[in-house]
């Protein structure tokens, strides 16, 4: 390791959530990191800028975050993160962040976080407990509330609480009687007193074992007598981090949700303890964790009808929907882990040669947030011609069992067959790179949309080399037949902006979706096939996600940028409309009743077509196309 890197790494290794990862993580985030030298009230980024794929640590001096009207929102000095809230969110900058003396930062790259950052669990924990509560302490120890919170989950921190919004309520000269009688009938924990609305005090379960069942006090006295006051009030937007801090630092179980988060506005709510944990036990971190330590299909179907849940609860607190797929993502992609090592072992014998398994299409993206069809493929290693029939038809078995564990869990078979255990898609390493170049040095409508779900594959489990060598081999062979994508690019003006003449949607003219909107095919493909054909273009290589592709794009071709970053913002809006309507009608999402949809949804569809147009014409200048539009 150079010596640059070396300083580095003994200096993060001091501070948290660096000092969680394991020497070889931290090692490999060192050696990339960007030194940026900053002078006094030098700006490293300003309001309105977008935002970089970067977050930052301060390593010498201090780093003023200032907003437009130039008030300092906060000061981070040495070891402190800061612009990871900005990453996450995405879009544009809201604060101006600039050196208040000499200052010396380290920037860290998105793609250090995801692969050795959020994938440590207890640095994971730690960088999103900051994120949301702004806790930034030096020293893990420093804090005995930030050191609890390492013990829950990361991604519920981002989340507004779930508290009751019925409280039971009662007034202070009731008795505490009649309070207990009304917790019982209730069934309920705890009772808040209240004075016009106002709540004044709390009585729980507790109250009531440790002052009367003592004696201490008659149940003849009133309320008032025992209940505790004040009151801790949060308003409605509160989020766990900030009511496990809240609960710790006041040593209390329950808090009261007011709608001004103070005692002097009405109560809305009531937030226990128990609320929380319900919570923790029900996160995409908890949830995988079951994942793993699961033993059959029959429990991961199970765990995946949570995340459902879980799905819906993020899309209502408004979470970037490019986070929640990395979140439904990594989840399916742990179930799939685990049920190839129940079917390993449901086999003979162990894989005779290495193998890779693949996911393609939506879930190749991490764009498969609901219970679609599955799509997938396998590779194994190449092998002498003697052996191939018998290994093949090992892992033709080996899938087959995938499959169907697949199937029982909720990813329901593909119509198409397009998956591991058809034997055209269960092959070895040579032969995957030979059926890539056939497509692409024959590029007919059949293997152009071949290609359109093929090219989408993301590694899922087995030897990761396999699929490095398929990726050298397919660009490869674009290298060598250039015209390729062209072909590829009049493949992606197939779908034109589904407007008719009159502008009225496009709907299908018959079938079982008679007059209903095809929100995937007319849509969301012609961004998808669009952003996959420009990457290819440049000869890009592991980026599958189409919001990936398209903020590479804007890098790319900053003299494109508008147009790239319309899209961006339309397929989010796409990906998160086709969710909810899903959750909703409890299906794919894919086809729409126009008829259920209000003004705001039509338009907001409408403006996304746009960006179909933009970036069609952009393809029909760039590769000739113009005859076909």
């Amino acid at each position: 390791m150079n010596t640059i890197a070396e300083r580095i790494y003994d200096y993060l290794k001091g501070f948290p959530p660096f000092n969680l990862l394991d020497k070889e993580q931290l090692l490999s985030v060192s050696k990339s990191v960007d030194v940026i030298y900053l002078e006094n009230n030098q700006l490293l980024f300003e309001i309105g800028q977008p935002v970089a794929n970067h977050f930052y640590v301060v390593r010498d001096g201090a780093i003023g975050l200032f907003r437009a009207n130039n008030n300092l929102v906060d000061k981070c000095d040495e070891g402190d993160i800061f612009g990871l809230r900005a990453l996450l969110r995405k879009g544009k900058y809201k604060l101006n962040a600039k050196a208040i003396e000499e200052t010396i930062v380290y920037s860290i790259s998105l793609k250090n976080l995801e692969t050795y950052i959020t994938a440590n669990v207890d640095a994971s924990q730690f960088l999103m407990a900051s994120f949301v509560s702004n806790t930034r302490g030096r020293n893990p120890n420093d804090d005995d509330f930030v050191k609890t919170l390492q013990n829950s989950s990361e991604y519920t921190y981002l989340q507004t609480a779930d508290y009751s919004k019925n409280p039971v309520t009662c007034a202070a000269n009731t008795s505490i009687k009649d309070a207990a009688c009304i917790m019982t009938e209730k069934h309920v924990g705890s009772i808040v007193i209240v004075d016009n609305h106002k709540p004044i005090g709390i009585i729980t379960d507790k109250d009531l074992r440790t002052k009367i069942a003592t004696g201490q006090y008659k149940i003849s006295d009133k309320v008032s007598s025992i209940m505790s006051s004040p009151v801790i009030s949060y308003p409605e937007t509160i989020t766990v981090a900030e009511a496990q801090i809240a609960m710790l630092k006041n040593k209390i179980t329950h808090l009261c949700i007011t709608k001004d988060g103070t005692n002097n506005s009405s109560l809305t709510g009531i937030l226990s303890e128990h609320d929380i944990i319900v919570l923790r036990e029900n996160n995409a971190s908890a949830l995988i964790k079951e994942i793993k330590r699961s033993h059959s299909a029959e429990q991961l179907k199970n765990i995946r009808q949570r995340t459902e849940k879980l799905l819906a609860r993020y899309l209502e607190q408004s979470i970037p929907i490019d986070f929640i797929s990395r979140l439904v993502s990594a989840i399916n992609d742990t179930i799939t882990q685990k049920i190839i090592e129940f079917s390993i072992d449901k086999m003979s014998k162990k894989p005779p040669v290495e193998f890779a398994w693949l996911a393609i299409g939506s879930q190749g993206r991490q764009e498969q947030l609901l219970m679609t069809d599955q799509d997938n493929a396998l590779v194994f290693e190449d092998v002498e011609d003697e052996n191939y029939d018998n290994i093949k038809s090992y892992f033709l078995t080996l899938s087959d069992y995938i499959n169907k564990d697949l199937e029982t869990v909720g990813f329901k078979l593909c119509p198409a067959n397009m998956m591991a255990n058809n034997p055209k898609w269960c092959q070895s390493a040579s032969e995957w790179s030979q059926q890539f170049n056939n497509w692409i040095t024959t590029p007919d409508q059949n293997n152009l949309m071949l290609c359109t779900i093929f090219f989408d594959y993301e590694h899922v489990y087995g030897n990761k080399e396999l699929v490095n060598q398929l990726s050298e081999s397919i660009f490869e062979s674009i290298d060598s037949r250039t015209i390729f994508l062209t072909y590829l690019g009049r493949n992606a003006l197939l779908n034109p902006p589904p407007l008719s003449f009159f502008r009225q949607f496009l709907v299908e003219d018959n079938g079982e979706h008679k007059d209903q909107f095809d929100i995937k095919a007319r849509a969301m493909m012609p961004l998808v096939d669009a952003a996959r054909l420009l990457v290819l273009s440049h000869n890009i290589k592991g980026i599958n996600n189409t919001l990936e592709r398209f903020e590479k794009l804007v890098e790319l071709e900053p003299q494109n940028k508008d147009t790239f970053l319309f899209c961006l913002e339309s397929y989010k809006n796409l990906l998160t409309f086709r969710t909810q309507q899903g959750l909703r009608h409890h299906d794919s999402g894919r086809f729409i009743d126009l008829e259920t949809l209000d003004k705001g949804n039509r338009l907001q569809l409408k403006r996304s077509f746009k960006a179909v147009k933009e970036v069609q014409e952009l393809i029909k200048m760039r590769f000739k196309l113009s005859q076909l539009l």
